[in-house]
């Protein structure tokens, strides 16, 4: 698969010898990497804590105004930009995919939480007052700990995390309710098109790994997210598409080609269908606006 460029790994971005972890700080991390103002990619997972700074930060092209006690939580392929207005700190976390496989039973673990699903909706979140002081105390804790023996106290790290992550998930879950079984299969579905959107293209081929009807599907994409199954994938397309688009290196055809477009012309008119600008376009949008930035 094309990737965008830069990505960079924790092996790239770590001064310490523990490669699945870095635990920092935020502005002395910042100061560190002025590379990672612009849009890139990770390969692993990144959660930040704002306890002071102004300005934006972009998910997948998504805007977000930062300010104090917000935290926004990645997953690994996501591309992401910085635009600080000031002086900014808090705390950055980055794990990798494998930190907590010999931790947890569930490997998978951290992908129950629904920030970090890959939806932006609820990747950003903004830290109920009653909440400051205990999760600004875990973060100190987990650096405490990293400084001082990081392989050592890798464990208590990781209980730490898990507690940053149960307390804060709590925030986005006290108004949704307990998940339903429409959720958890919705939930199913979105990860088989995060799996297969490049192969698998029509509602049908989704239900039919679900076990379900289309008509089912559609149901539940209707009732949970007001759109049907065919936009959910077409969603998932196109997002690659604006996230290949910021690698100059790749041609719009190399591009259609690792979306599994049939020519380029086909993919040219998938993409202004949504956008209402081709993908030539939306480059030169976004590099103009990294280039100011």
């Amino acid at each position: 698969m094309l990737q965008s460029t830069p990505v960079y790994d924790i092996c790239t971005l770590s001064d310490f010898r523990e490669d699945d972890i870095i635990v920092s700080s935020f502005a002395p991390y910042l100061a560190h990497h002025k590379n990672l103002h612009a849009a890139h990619r990770h390969t692993f997972y990144h959660l930040v804590l704002f306890t002071q700074g102004a300005g934006g930060h972009t998910i997948d092209f998504e805007r977000f105004k930062v300010k104090p006690y917000q935290m926004y939580f990645m997953i690994p392929g996501q591309v992401h930009s910085w635009d600080f207005e000031g002086f900014t700190d808090g705390y950055v976390i980055n794990f990798s995919s494998s930190f907590f496989n010999t931790f947890l039973l569930s490997p998978a673990y951290p992908e129950n939480f629904s920030f970090f699903s890959g939806d932006i909706k609820d990747a950003v979140i903004d830290l109920p007052e009653v909440l400051h002081t205990t999760i600004v105390t875990l973060f100190e804790e987990i650096i405490k700990e990293s400084e001082s023996d990081l392989a050592q106290n890798v464990d208590m790290i990781r209980l730490l995390m898990l507690q940053v992550f149960i307390l804060t998930d709590r925030v986005n879950s006290s108004s949704s309710g307990p998940a339903s079984y429409n959720k958890t299969l919705l939930k199913t579905f979105q990860k088989l098109v995060d799996l297969n959107y490049t192969s698998l293209k029509l509602p049908k081929d989704y239900a039919e790994l679900l076990y379900i009807t289309p008509n089912h599907l559609n149901a539940v994409c209707k009732d949970l997210l007001g759109v049907q199954a065919g936009e959910v994938i077409r969603s998932r397309v196109l997002l690659e598409a604006k996230r290949l688009l910021t690698n100059q290196q790749l041609s719009i055809a190399e591009i259609a080609y690792a979306l599994n477009f049939s020519d380029n012309s086909y993919f040219t008119k998938f993409f202004k269908k949504t956008e209402n600008i081709t993908p030539e376009e939306f480059r030169k949008k976004i590099l103009n606006k990294n280039h100011h930035e």
